[in-house]
């Protein structure tokens, strides 16, 4: 089964997710940008050694690889070649591997998933993502609309998952439960003829002669001329009982994103957990929405610097020893236990920072940033030819906005640097 349609409608609780407005209208602006602009120009290398972060790991920055030699472009866009149309071409690997492709007008199966793997007769994709989130289904939807040939291998674990409701994503004012938001952009990229697999891609690497990449994962592996990295981050989680972390998630009583959800705490009582100026900084932006914000360290003392110390002081933040665990709920309130005795509130805010997904654009030899995120140029290009990073594993902004609107450019972008090694020339119908 490659795609699923149809979810629960969002409940009335509505919690975290969302958009930071000028970051996200910025990153469409490049969309149109790019669009209007046609074929791309890639920055100087030498140029881009110039600026940035060094490679993480203290790793010289490498320089762009030469052009890979040219090949056939996939079912949907060939040059007048004479060979089978993209009709005829789906339709008989369709009949060959005994299963559906889903497009326009396709029929869903039942929420049941397995791998396609890969054939040695299957062509090479134009372009693999990796990671289905907001920012690579955004991303899928461009590509299938440009009539490339794609696929998304997802692991099922974006973060936008995680949100009961939003209230940030524009178009949605009563929110929208983020699995309902990821659902229907799967089914928008699928009608548009785009494949998605889930699994866990454990491997990437790229062919020296052909230049073309092939991602491995338990039960397959597929070939590409691009690869779009959208693998995000992860959540470093409070000390609390994965139940408990779970069951409080879900009703808002632990909370990740302050900008998404800020609205909702409003005049609340809320715990930030954390230690260092990142948690000095989240509980004085969240002060801004409430007067009863408390500073729990997660581990030991409190351990803060003088211009944090007065920060906290002059927002009237209270700071409370750790080691700190949420030992409980009760109705609509979270315990949290601290080495000064019981604290209740509204909600908590985990400011423990994440961990982002890297793995995979290190494994190819992509540049990382002094962040430890996959370093990209204003196109979301890497150091890497035909290696493109879109949404949070480029920078940790949690919000969906702005990964949809990487995801734009990025697909942008792969269709502009595919076309200036064959043209993207659609054929007649009747041919």
């Amino acid at each position: 089964m490659l795609c699923q349609q149809g979810a629960d409608q969002p409940s009335e609780e509505c919690e975290q997710g969302g958009s930071e407005a000028d970051r996200g209208n910025e990153a469409c602006r490049k969309v149109a940008h790019i669009a209007a602009a046609g074929i791309l120009e890639r920055p100087d290398p030498d140029e881009a050694e110039k600026s940035g972060d060094e490679r993480h790991g203290g790793e010289e920055r490498r320089s762009h690889q030469p052009a890979p030699p040219k090949a056939p472009l996939g079912p949907h866009l060939r040059e007048q070649s004479g060979e089978a149309g993209p009709h005829q071409d789906r339709e008989r690997e369709a009949d060959e591997d005994h299963r559906p492709v889903h497009g326009a007008g396709a029929s869903r199966e039942p929420a049941v998933r397995q791998s396609i793997g890969q054939r040695m007769d299957e062509p090479i994709l134009d372009c693999l993502i990796i990671g289905g989130g907001p920012a690579g289904l955004t991303a899928a939807i461009y590509l299938a609309r440009f009539h490339l040939d794609i696929l998304v291998v997802d692991g099922g674990k974006s973060r936008a998952s995680w949100i009961p409701c939003t209230r940030n994503v524009s178009g949605f004012p009563d929110g929208i439960n983020g699995e309902e938001l990821l659902q229907r952009m799967r089914d928008q990229a699928c009608k548009y003829g785009a494949k998605i697999e889930t699994e866990f891609v454990t491997k990437l690497e790229r062919d020296k002669e052909t230049g073309h990449f092939t991602a491995t994962w338990g039960s397959g592996e597929a070939s590409a001329r691009t690869v779009l990295l959208a693998t995000g981050v992860t959540n470093r989680r409070p000390p609390m009982d994965e139940e408990l972390h779970d069951d409080a998630l879900a009703r808002g009583l632990v909370r990740y994103c302050p900008i998404c959800d800020g609205y909702e705490v409003t005049d609340k009582r809320v715990g930030v957990i954390g230690s260092d100026s990142h948690g000095v900084a989240e509980a004085v932006f969240i002060r801004s929405f409430t007067a009863d914000v408390t500073l729990i360290a997660p581990d030991k003392a409190m351990r803060l610097g003088p211009e944090d110390r007065k920060k906290l002081k002059d927002a009237a933040i209270e700071c409370v020893d750790g080691p700190t665990q949420a030992v409980a709920t009760t109705g609509e309130c979270i315990v949290v236990d601290t080495a000064e005795g019981h604290y209740t509130f509204d909600t908590i805010y985990p400011a423990l920072g994440s961990d982002t997904h890297t793995q995979l654009a290190e494994m190819v030899g992509a540049d990382l940033s002094g962040e430890s995120c996959v370093k990209v140029d204003s196109h979301q290009r890497t150091n890497l030819a035909g290696v493109y990073a879109a949404g949070d594993v480029v920078i940790g902004l949690d919000q969906i906005s702005h990964a949809m609107g990487e995801g734009g450019v990025a697909a942008t972008t792969i269709r502009n640097d595919l076309s200036k090694e064959r043209p993207l020339l659609r054929e007649s119908p009747g041919q």
